[in-house]
């Protein structure tokens, strides 16, 4: 039985040990994927406002004109879709919300 015992702590400790160098092997991985440290890396998207007000963006490094942002803005605001299930949530909000207010305001006048 103690054979056993020592032999099962042996394994153990073993397993333990090949994780420990596992887990250093994968955080040098890591490191060596991020790269150097001294190389600056930019965000894929980028917007900044000048002084006069004009909004500039950037995506993936790539400017992208202001007429085009205000040219799907209208089309969006355009558009005005229909959607059945949102439509039906805020009804359903506004039910639940003044079931809700009339409860707490009779519950308030009997205090």
């Amino acid at each position: 039985m103690t054979k056993f015992f020592f032999k099962c702590a042996l394994l153990i400790s073993a397993l333990f040990i090949g994780v420990l160098i596992g887990m250093q092997y994968a955080n040098e991985g890591i490191v060596e994927m991020k790269g150097h440290e001294q190389q600056k890396f930019t965000s894929p998207v980028g917007v900044s406002q000048d002084g006069e007000g004009n909004v500039e963006a950037s995506f993936l490094g790539n400017e992208v004109e202001s007429k085009t942002l205000s040219e799907k803005k209208e089309k969006l605001e355009d558009m005005k879709a229909f959607n059945a299930f949102s439509s039906f949530g805020k009804a359903l909000a506004n039910i639940i919300e003044s079931i809700t207010n009339e409860i707490v305001n009779f519950i308030a006048s009997l205090i």
